[in-house]
This record gives structure tokens, sequence and C-alpha cells, in this order.
């Protein structure tokens, strides 16, 4: 699901097929981040800076952002997640300004809304969803290079966005580096020959 080519444009990602997912994984998926969750709260009331608690909910929103889209294809509850991902993100940088890996949320959520049409990006910025596509890149750079844990999530996506941004060459550097990285991985290869033999 993360290959480039189901984002070239917004009609190959409107596009892109809904999954029918394992209901046994679904329902282990949903108790972790319940638990997650549940923990992070719970820590939370204590202190309301933790920062492991911070950044898990910031991972459990942007994971189940990422299930919604991907997987269910449900966009509207996406971007709710992405919403909750990137409110959590920008409390742990308050508090922790060398969480880089936060800036992953924050980077995500001003790219996608800068990346819907002006009508509905305005519907968004209204619910407080920032509209910034290239600072989105921004952060997400950021992370790519800095982060501790989703630097090679971050490199994945900005090769996303490089290749919506018709910008080939940058798209290409990081997968030959992340196919380097992790050469096990059958994703980068496919990628790299679907973009050299793109016009």
């Amino acid at each position: 699901m993360l290959e480039a080519q189901f984002y070239e444009n917004d009609e190959t990602f409107v596009g892109r097929p809904k999954l029918t997912p394992d209901p046994t994984v679904r329902q282990h998926f949903l108790a972790a981040i319940g638990r997650a969750e549940n923990l992070s709260h719970a820590r939370l009331a204590k202190d309301p800076k933790d920062r492991d608690a911070l950044f898990a909910l910031t991972l459990s929103s942007g994971l189940q952002a990422d299930y919604a889209a991907l997987i269910e294809k449900r966009n509207l509850a996406s971007l709710r997640f992405t919403k909750a991902a990137s409110a959590s993100a920008q409390k742990l940088l308050a508090v922790c300004p060398d969480c880089y890996d936060a800036l992953l949320a924050t980077g995500f959520s001003k790219y996608i809304v800068g990346s819907i049409v002006a009508p509905v990006r305005w519907v968004f910025r209204l619910g407080g969803l920032p509209a910034d596509k290239q600072g989105g890149i921004a952060d997400l750079e950021t992370t790519a290079v800095r982060g501790h844990y989703l630097a090679p999530f971050a490199r994945i996506l900005l090769a996303i966005a490089y290749v919506r941004e018709k910008d080939k060459p940058r798209a290409l550097q990081l997968l030959t580096a992340l196919g380097q990285e992790f050469p096990e991985n059958t994703l980068f290869p496919r990628e790299i020959a679907h973009l050299r033999a793109a016009p």
C-alpha cells in the first residue's frame, strides 16, 4: 500500500482499492491501540509533560490514520486521526524540541491538507488542520535525517511526496538509499524500476 504509484496524483489515490482486513488482526490492532492510549492517558494524568506518553499517543493516532486510509479507505476518519496525531506531536515538541520523530506527524498533516483542493482545504483549515505543503516536506525531511524511530518511514513518505511534486531525482535518491539500508525489502527495487521507466 506504500507503493508510490498509488499516490502520483489525486486520481490514483482516490481510486486505490479498499482492502478486507483479517478480523482477528484488526481486533488485535485495535486492542493494542486501546491499551497504549489507556496507559498514555494514565501517565499524562500524573504528568501532562510525559514525553513517552505524548509520543505513544502521537504514534497510536498516526497508526489509526494509516489504517483508516490505507486499509479501510475511510478518508475523513483518517484526517480526524491525523489531526489528533498532529496535536499530540505539537504537545510533545513543546516539551521536547529535539523529539524529531514527532515532526513526522506534523509534516504529514501539513502536506496532506496542503495537497487537497482549495475549497476542501479551507474547510479543514477551519477545523484546525494547517495546510502547508512545503512546511510539511520540511518537517518530514527533518525526521528523515534526525529521527530516531521513524526516519525510514519519513524517507518513504518523502519519496512519495517527491514523486507527487515531480521531483524524480530526489525520490530515486531516497529509494536507492532505502534499498541499500533494507536489501531484503522488495518494495524499493520495484519503485525504483517504476520511476526509471516512467516518462
